[in-house]
């Protein structure tokens, strides 16, 4: 069984499109969660997935905590024996999930991340592919993991969950730990468009002093967890 796991906050402009290019992937006993953590009052992106009318998606209240907070909720909500992270504003390609699924049974990785086709708000192609690039230290000096682009298995969510409070984001902090405790196995085909846009959540500027704080911070975790 995959767990389809969408993290949402005010979604109303692009949420549609990821929906609708996710339920056909999805098998009969597959879910989709959508935990929403937009603001009190704000019904808009509820409503959107609701209106889907479909048996698979499971809406869920978001702890409103944060993008961070919200995955870990929804990890720990999922069902599935395959965890698969998406974005509300990306687009997924036909066959993404078929594809993973075959990977997954087949490599028995404990997270496969796979590249990202970019584009524009209008989700027109920039020609330019993003990828993961394993290796440990590697992706602690510069992360390459992108949530959008990973799926994972159940049996990593102990040595991932909870969450540590000062981790700058939460793909790299489950590549990592995957790096430590099990295999990673890197895909460089694009099986979803990644639409770039002004509200992006992540992937925003950040000063030197941040960096080495976030960086500093991931290594203390990595140090303090035990594997």
């Amino acid at each position: 069984m995959i767990s389809v796991l969408l993290a949402a906050y005010r979604g109303e402009k692009y949420i549609a499109a990821q929906v609708a290019s996710i339920l056909p992937q999805l098998a009969e006993e597959d879910e989709l969660l959508v935990s929403d953590d937009s603001p009190e009052g704000d019904t808009a992106t509820r409503d959107i997935v609701l209106a889907f009318g479909d048996g698979r998606i499971r809406y869920l209240q978001g702890p409103r905590r944060g993008v961070i907070k919200n995955v870990e909720f929804l990890l720990g909500q999922a069902r599935g024996d395959i965890l698969v992270l998406c974005d509300q504003d990306d687009v997924w390609l036909p066959g993404k999930l078929e594809i993973l699924r075959r990977q997954m049974d087949i490599a028995r990785p404990e997270v496969l991340a796979h590249g990202a086709m970019l584009t524009d708000e209008a989700l027109r192609e920039t020609g330019e592919v993003q990828g993961a690039k394993p290796g440990l230290l590697r992706n602690l000096a510069k992360n390459t993991y992108t949530g959008c682009c990973m799926a994972l298995t159940r049996a990593l969510l102990p040595y991932i969950l909870p969450f540590p409070e000062d981790i700058p984001m939460h793909d790299q902090w489950i590549g990592l730990r995957a790096e430590k405790c099990g295999r990673v196995l890197v895909i460089d085909e694009p099986y979803i468009l990644h639409r770039r846009h002004g509200d992006t959540q992540t992937g925003q500027g950040s000063t030197l002093r941040q960096k080495l704080q976030w960086r500093w911070g991931m290594l203390k975790a990595l140090c303090g967890r035990r594997a």
